[in-house]
């Protein structure tokens, strides 16, 4: 497990309405090393809280809680406590056990017992970047869609803000392809590819520092048969076209990071581009959505939970 020698110290923004929380998960997880939700269940309103390094990078910090502003529309205080180091990996440690998700895949934090397990594919995380371990509903979303998806041999996937690269190690795991795995922030390009060379899918996984479908390797790597992006309605929304013109017929995208009430609004840009829903999960608050380019495409099996196109 690694270390923290610098302090550390923890953000917390409190009070947020459920359809601020994504843009604030997004925010606080783009300069952090961790980040966890907390529900008020008396004022129904939710709390976000983020560890990180004393002193790293403020400038990054106001960017990043002003785009989350910005796009939610909620201006929310921020509160910050020092923490330390060892207390905090502690606590992380106790909170990251072993998680079964959907019938395919195991996350096993490095502090765990290294044991065989039949029928799973096990995904390996430092519990001291827990940023990205698959706890949340999102992740879990996009883990079950994905074993639901047979790729051909050779199929191209791409990662679209990848985070600690859990989604594209699970594909390249599951149908032992290769995958393009793309983020805005150094630290979670980084992370990521630590995380594929301690999966043993350095050859397989490849992280690179891109904004979205700008970047001209992403561009270049397609036309895709999978793409994940696991990000916020409104840039999923802003993507839509680019998504579309580099999607193979019957190709696959896994959308995800949005709230039930923000699903009619994402799926009335993709189909205005010709895509169709093939599979909606629900988890909790958050929604998955499978969607396909027409053609030639793979048969899905249903899943308990999930609710039909």
């Amino acid at each position: 497990m690694k270390k923290h020698p610098t302090p550390l110290e923890t953000l917390a923004v409190e009070a947020l309405p459920e359809a601020a929380v994504p843009a604030y998960e997004a925010a606080l997880g783009s300069v952090s090393l961790a980040v966890a939700l907390f529900r008020d269940e008396a004022t129904d309103t939710w709390r976000v809280e983020a560890v990180r390094e004393q002193g790293a990078d403020p400038d990054a910090l106001a960017s990043a809680l002003a785009l989350a502003a910005g796009l939610s529309g909620v201006e929310a205080a921020m509160t910050r406590a020092p923490t330390e180091a060892d207390g905090w990996l502690a606590r992380t440690i106790e909170a990251f056990p072993e998680q079964p998700i959907a019938r395919r895949f195991l996350i096993r934090p490095t502090h765990a017992q290294r044991r065989a397990v039949h029928g799973r594919h096990v995904l390996l995380l430092d519990a001291g970047l827990a940023f990205g371990s698959g706890e949340h509903a999102s992740t879990r979303g996009c883990l079950t869609a994905l074993e639901r998806i047979r790729l051909r041999p050779g199929a191209r996937v791409l990662d679209l803000g990848a985070g600690s690269g859990i989604l594209a190690m699970a594909a390249a795991k599951l149908a032992r392809v290769k995958v393009l795995a793309t983020d805005i922030e150094p630290w979670s390009v980084r992370i990521a590819e630590e995380n594929a060379a301690m999966n043993g899918l350095k050859g397989r996984v490849r992280a690179i520092l891109a904004d979205g479908w700008k970047h001209r390797a992403v561009r270049a790597g397609g036309p895709y048969d999978l793409v994940f992006a696991n990000i916020l309605a409104r840039p999923l929304c802003a993507m839509a076209r680019d998504l579309a013109d580099h999607l193979t017929p019957g190709g696959v995208a896994i959308l995800a990071g949005l709230l039930d009430r923000q699903v009619r609004m994402v799926l009335a840009a993709h189909r205005r581009q010709g895509l169709v829903l093939e599979r909606r999960l629900q988890i909790g608050p958050w929604a998955t959505l499978v969607l396909r380019r027409r053609g030639a495409g793979w048969i899905m099996e249903p899943y308990p939970g999930e609710k039909a196109p």
